[in-house]
């Protein structure tokens, strides 16, 4: 009886530390694809952040541009991403910045800061904040696209990137990769 005791505790010791390891190797496989699993689930996010910044103020009525030029530094950077919205050519007051066209055959879009909103005339005087004088022509009420009332410095540039078929396509197979990554991580 006492050999067959032996031989047992050394099969429950051996069972024990089988039982030990198999737990280690099953706990390290949980940590990785718990770690997959959350770095997919941020990818996602991420590109659900990113787009909604182009669609939720789109349906909220926003026009959305991307600044080009360094005409209104500081106040607004090379690279930003403005939210205009419409607003009657009449409730604009000066030191408020807006959107137009440069000339409606033309359809270049500017950004300058209201100098002077000449309602009687129908006219915008504007200035860029980096220019030294004025506007030369003033900015006709037909030509007035809206307000500005928001800018996100150097996030223009991303978001017309994400706008490009490339982006588009890349911002595909990010989510693909989160996916992808979602269920590596869940097996």
């Amino acid at each position: 009886m006492k050999n067959y005791r032996i031989v047992k505790n050394r099969q429950s010791r051996r069972e024990k530390k089988a039982s030990r390891e198999k737990k280690r190797t099953e706990n390290k496989k949980n940590r990785i694809g718990r770690g997959l699993s959350v770095t997919g689930t941020v990818l996602i996010v991420i590109v659900i952040i990113l787009c909604s910044l182009l669609v939720v103020p789109g349906m909220l009525g926003f026009h959305m541009y991307h600044v080009l030029s360094g005409s209104m530094e500081p106040a607004v950077p090379v690279g930003s991403l403005l939210y205009v919205r419409e607003v009657p050519p009449e409730d604009v007051e000066d030191e408020d910045i807006i959107a137009f066209y440069s000339s409606l055959e033309d359809g270049g879009i500017i950004t300058h800061r209201v100098v002077k909103n000449n309602v009687v005339s129908g006219t915008f005087h504007t200035k860029g904040d980096a220019n030294e004088g004025e506007d030369p022509t003033p900015v006709p009420y037909e030509n007035y696209i809206g307000r500005v009332v928001r800018t996100i410095p150097y996030m223009g540039k991303l978001l017309t990137v994400m706008t490009s078929l490339y982006g588009k396509i890349a911002a595909a197979c990010v989510v693909l990769l989160g996916a992808l990554l979602n269920f590596i991580g869940k097996r």
